[in-house]
């Protein structure tokens, strides 16, 4: 977990802000908390599964298939939701995508915008953009709309107000809605409600995400456990859902799989409460619903990580946060810390090629390895592995520090040669290993490490054997 040279102060800041968390007590108990009933949670509902590990594979298995073939399953995806009278807006970068919506706001006169639970809102940061031009976006998932209220980023992929209490939701109640203090949450839940009702009824565009496209009937797959993205894509006139290029899936049939996964690793459910699949604006027949539909499909970098074969495999997440509620780190650094929309293994895979590997390479070196997060994935990805390769392509691109990459040299060449390594004196060992070891912050809270007084090369040359 280095600064890196070319951007030091995100890297810097990871450090500081990490080491503040890591100690923070009340913040790694609240974490642990939250994140502990979830983990029971999967257990249990991993106990539903006749063959879960069956179940992965498939996953994988298609996933992969899409993935590898990603062109032809957008174009199929496209048609049939424009037969349907749906538009589909390709976005290369998150200024087109943001463009091509501040289009749709400025030709339905829009003013209001009920705003379901979305990653890839965050991702290219709607909701600035849409207070520039004067629009009131306001978030309708219960976490989602905690945290904006609170000025703060979501802290997780599934769980936006994780690192909040009971107690931490009614101050901040308290604070910016001016309600009486309460510590009970069923109260809270309806003051929430009963002020967010009203939006969806003036809104006049409404945007969700999308879990999955679904190619074989031109769907957006979203799965929720509130109802407000039902809402949100309901009674306002237009809705778009804006979704990452790799969440196709070939089939509907496919949801049968990808559904009980999704919410089994991300919350223990056997299924989530709402799951529902958007194929287009009303049809003529059908009572409700919006009167036309656009699906903004992102790329945003995720070509760039789709050209690297050896690392492309990053993008059959479903985004279920199994990773993230296993992780040693995150549950110690938290979900902030990260300073990216997507945290934790996964975001530290995905990050630097979304939004490059200079700013944000640092975030690879952010795992002990341990791989608890690819035995959790449900479509199998080798997480650790990926970090791995991450770490290798950033110091191939030279963006290592000089001075490690001087000491790592030398460490190298001496190991190489044992007449070389003979040669140095114990003095000038220490020196290096303690230089080499300050690098990765070994020593800042561990005993310095010294090279023994004689080598066991020399030990075993006068026959001094164990």
């Amino acid at each position: 977990m280095n600064p890196t040279a070319t951007n030091p102060s995100k890297a810097a800041q990871f450090l500081v802000d990490s080491d503040a968390k890591a100690f923070d007590l009340e913040h790694r108990r609240k974490i642990r908390f939250n994140i502990g009933k979830y983990n029971a949670a999967v257990q249990t509902g991993l106990g539903f599964y006749q063959d879960h590990e069956l179940a992965r594979e498939r996953a994988s298995y298609l996933k992969t298939k899409v993935i590898n073939n990603l062109d032809q399953y957008l174009l199929e995806f496209e048609r049939n939701f424009t037969e349907r009278g749906g538009r589909v807006i390709w976005a290369q970068n998150a200024e087109e995508a943001l463009h091509e919506i501040g289009k749709i706001m400025a030709r339905r006169h829009a003013r209001t915008v009920v705003k379901a639970k979305s990653m890839t809102t965050e991702e290219i940061h709607l909701n600035p953009f849409l207070e520039k031009q004067g629009i009131e976006s306001i978030e309708t998932d219960l976490g989602e709309y905690i945290v904006q209220l609170n000025g703060e980023r979501p802290y997780h992929i599934v769980t936006p107000a994780m690192h909040l209490s009971k107690q931490d939701i009614a101050n901040i109640f308290v604070k910016h809605l001016h309600i009486a203090p309460t510590d009970d949450a069923q109260e809270l839940v309806l003051t929430a409600r009963r002020l967010l009702r009203n939006k969806y009824t003036s809104a006049e565009v409404g945007i969700t995400g999308g879990n999955f496209l679904v190619a074989d009937v031109g769907g957006v797959a979203v799965t929720e456990n509130e109802g407000n993205a039902r809402l949100s894509a309901t009674f306002p006139r237009t809705h778009i859902a804006i979704v990452g290029i790799e969440k196709v899936i070939p089939s509907l049939e496919d949801l049968d799989l990808f559904w009980p996964l999704l919410s089994t690793s991300g919350t223990g459910q056997q299924v989530t409460v709402y799951n529902t699949v958007y194929t287009g604006p009303r049809q003529p027949l059908e009572k409700d619903g919006p009167e036309e539909m656009y699906v903004v499909l992102l790329d945003n970098g995720r070509t760039t990580l789709l050209a690297q074969p050896d690392k492309r495999e990053a993008l059959n997440c479903i985004r279920c946060g199994a990773c993230l509620n296993v992780c040693p780190v995150y549950k110690n650094i938290g979900g902030h810390t990260y300073e990216n929309t997507y945290s934790g293994p996964i975001g530290s895979v995905i990050s630097p090629h979304l939004s490059g590997m200079a700013e944000n390479k640092h975030l690879s070196f952010a795992s002990s390895l341990c791989g608890a997060c690819t035995s959790v994935c449900p479509v199998k990805i080798p997480i650790h592995n990926l970090l791995l390769k991450n770490r290798q392509q950033s110091v191939e691109e030279g963006l290592s520090e000089k001075e490690e990459s001087r000491a790592i040299k030398l460490w190298m060449r001496a190991m190489l040669s044992r007449t070389l390594f003979n040669l140095l004196p114990m003095r000038a060992k220490n020196w290096v290993l303690m230089r080499l070891l300050s690098q990765v912050g070994w020593s800042k809270r561990r005993e310095p490490l010294l090279v023994a007084d004689t080598s066991f090369n020399k030990l075993w040359r006068q026959g001094k054997r164990p």
